[in-house]
Formats: structure tokens, C-alpha cells, sequence
């Protein structure tokens, strides 16, 4: 591709910081530039004409994990590592409201709630008997009190079948992504921010004191400083990285009258996870029934795993309930050995901030303001 004078001279020339990925993250960092330093040129690229990995992909759920997600974590990272983890997703969320103001991300706060079958007798009497462990942890970051209980009672009122427990968390809540994105873009732009579409950037090739950016359409421009937020792509540009892909299926169904599910849902350490968007009911997650498989750049669904969310849809959500899926999709999170986010230089000139372990929505804003203040200190 050609550029023309007009456009190399308007949208590709004396940049100052490019941002890859315009995602959650990539957006917040933008809007922290600009809010430090209105002069400096700030521009953010995605390869999709939509935030490509998982921002507008996830099912909008504003949380910081259930007990047996905890739980899991406890097992192989320390009591500090994880709690300082889920301070941060608080601590997230708590900006982005702040940032877009609840309405226009659509947030609502009905609650979570975690669901055990049968199956899962064992790890329920687990974490019922840590209740008032983590009730005293989030306390100290939440500031509310029991903020998780036995919700057994309202297992009747929702309809399920085959369930035989519901833990609630009181501070759990649920956005609509669209809306969450299409408010921040509109804030960004609003300072000034280019934000291209459409633009693939294939190789980064840093010098002393630029770095130029080769592109999938057959051109070069250059930038003085590059922050990489791609999240599950970033191997791509920085394979030493520790960030594999993991791909998240999710499935929507028809309007569904009378739909008694409000709030968001967590089953199976939280591998699979489902709410009310007003009346249809999302419902994602079987990533767990083939990790290798999973672990792919490539958008799509996978027949094991949708006939696996249909049967539980069919057995313990919905049961006998005439519904019908309206669409399928899936989103590209980015995972590691360990859920803690990486903000860090990897180059003269180049910077990442990736990892979100698929709490983008609760981290971005925080981590996003965090990789800004580390490009402009350096």
C-alpha cells in the first residue's frame, strides 16, 4: 500500500508514542498520555476494525474472583501475591466507573453468584468452610462486609436443576462491553488521539532512538516510543515473553420470556461463566475441556465445546425452558504461567503491558494508567 504526503504527513509522521492494540488497556494508557501531556501525539493501532483480542469479545463481567477461583489461585501463588491481585481488579473497576460513569458502560451491580452441583460436594464444603477467611480479606480491600454468603435460597427462584449450592458475592457486577468501548473511544478521541483501524503491525525494529513499525499493508513508519498491549497476541511481537493464547467460546441465545437468571454466574472454578444480558442469557467457557486446543490465535468455535455449554444449558440453567442460540463467538485472552499482569521495557524504546489472565475488564484501566506512567518515567 501507498501511502499518500497527506496521509504519511497527518497520521503517520512524529509520533511520539504508538500504542498496539486498541483494546481496554491500550485505550486507558492513550487517555493517561494525553491527560499528562496534551502536546505529545499519541496514536493507537489494532489489526481488527474493532478491538481484536477481547474487549469487545468477553461476556462483561465486572469481578475479581469467585472463592473456588481464589482457592485455585492459593495453590500455587502466595496469600500476598494473590490478594494484591485482587485489590488490583477492585481497585480497576473502581476507575473505570469512575472514568465512563456507570450508564454509559452499562454497569449494574445484581451480585454474583458461584453454582456447585453434586459433583462439586467437596469443593463446596471447601470453600464454605473459608467464608469468613476471604469475608476478612476483602473486607480490607473492599471495605465491604460479608461480602460472600451462602445464597442456597435462591436456587428455586432462578430455576436450575441439578444445583445443589449458590455462594453470593455482593460486590460482583456486569457491563455491556460495547457500550464500555465505544465510551472510551469516544473519550480518547475527544483528546486527540488517532486511533487507526485495520492495521496490522507485523515487526518492530528498534534504533537508538526510534523504533520503525512494519505494517501487514507493506509500509514502514517510525514512532519515538511503542507500547505493545495486545494482551494474548503479544508473543507475537515479543516471543520471550511468558503470554500464551487462551480462546474463550461464548454463545447467546433469543430473547427468553420471563427469564429468571439475574446477575452473573461462575461453575467450575470459573471455567465456564454465564448472565442475563436483559433477557437472553450468555453463557461461555469450556476452555478447560481442551487446553492445548484452545491455546490458539484463531478465532472460531469448536463443536466439543459448544455441545458441551448446550447440555449444561439444556440440564442445569434452562431447564425446561424453549430457548434458542442466537449467535456464537469467541475472544483471545492472555495467560501465563501466573495471573500477574506484565508491565515492563523490553527494549530502548519498546514497552508491554500484558497478561490480563481474562480480567481485562477489571484490570485495564488500572494497568493501562500504570504502563503510561512507566513510558513517560523513562
Amino acid at each position: 500500500m501507498q501511502l499518500s504526503y497527506w496521509e504519511k504527513n497527518t497520521w503517520f509522521s512524529n509520533i511520539d508514542v504508538l500504542i498496539i492494540g486498541g483494546g481496554i488497556t491500550g485505550l486507558n494508557a492513550a487517555l493517561t498520555l494525553k491527560e499528562k501531556d496534551p502536546h505529545l501525539k499519541v496514536t493507537v493501532v489494532d489489526r481488527g476494525i474493532l478491538p481484536y483480542g477481547a474487549s469487545t469479545r468477553n461476556a462483561g463481567f465486572a469481578c475479581f474472583g469467585s472463592i473456588s477461583e481464589l482457592l485455585d489461585d492459593l495453590s500455587h501463588m502466595t496469600e500476598e501475591a494473590v490478594f494484591s491481585l485482587v485489590e488490583k481488579r477492585w481497585k480497576g473497576l473502581l476507575k473505570l466507573r469512575s472514568i465512563l460513569k456507570d450508564p454509559h458502560i452499562g454497569y449494574e451491580g445484581l451480585g454474583g453468584y458461584e453454582m456447585f452441583t453434586a459433583g462439586d460436594a467437596e469443593l463446596y464444603k471447601t470453600c464454605e468452610g473459608k467464608l469468613e477467611y476471604f469475608n476478612k480479606h476483602l473486607k480490607e480491600i473492599t471495605g465491604i462486609s460479608s461480602i460472600y454468603n451462602s445464597a442456597d435460597q435462591e436456587i428455586s427462584r432462578f430455576g436450575f436443576q441439578k444445583v445443589q449450592h449458590l455462594l453470593f458475592n455482593k460486590g460482583e457486577g456486569q457491563i455491556d462491553t460495547g457500550k464500555m468501548m465505544d465510551a472510551l473511544l469516544h473519550k480518547v478521541q475527544q483528546h486527540k488521539v488517532h486511533v487507526i483501524t485495520g492495521l496490522e503491525v507485523i515487526k518492530l525494529h528498534e534504533g537508538t532512538d526510534k523504533v520503525t513499525v512494519e505494517t501487514g499493508s507493506d509500509f514502514t513508519f517510525d514512532a519515538k516510543k511503542v507500547l505493545i498491549t495486545t494482551d494474548g497476541f503479544a508473543k507475537q511481537l515479543l516471543p520471550e515473553l511468558d503470554v500464551v493464547p487462551g480462546r474463550a467460546q461464548v454463545l447467546i441465545t433469543e430473547p427468553i420470556k420471563d427469564l429468571k437468571i439475574k446477575g452473573t454466574f461462575h461453575y467450575d472454578k470459573g471455567y465456564y461463566y454465564f448472565r442475563n444480558v436483559g433477557n437472553r442469557l450468555l453463557f461461555g467457557g469450556g476452555r478447560n475441556l481442551d487446553f492445548k486446543g484452545e491455546e490458539t490465535y484463531v478465532f472460531g468455535v469448536t463443536d466439543t465445546i459448544q455441545q458441551q455449554l448446550e447440555l449444561i444449558l439444556k440440564e442445569i440453567i434452562l431447564p425446561g425452558t424453549d430457548y434458542k442460540i442466537a449467535e456464537r463467538w469467541s475472544g483471545v485472552l492472555g495467560l501465563g504461567k501466573v495471573k500477574s499482569t506484565i508491565i515492563q521495557k523490553t527494549g530502548n524504546n519498546i514497552y508491554c503491558c500484558v497478561r490480563t489472565g481474562g480480567m481485562g475488564v477489571a484490570l485495564g484501566s488500572l494497568i493501562g494508567e500504570e504502563a503510561a506512567a512507566l513510558l513517560m518515567n523513562n
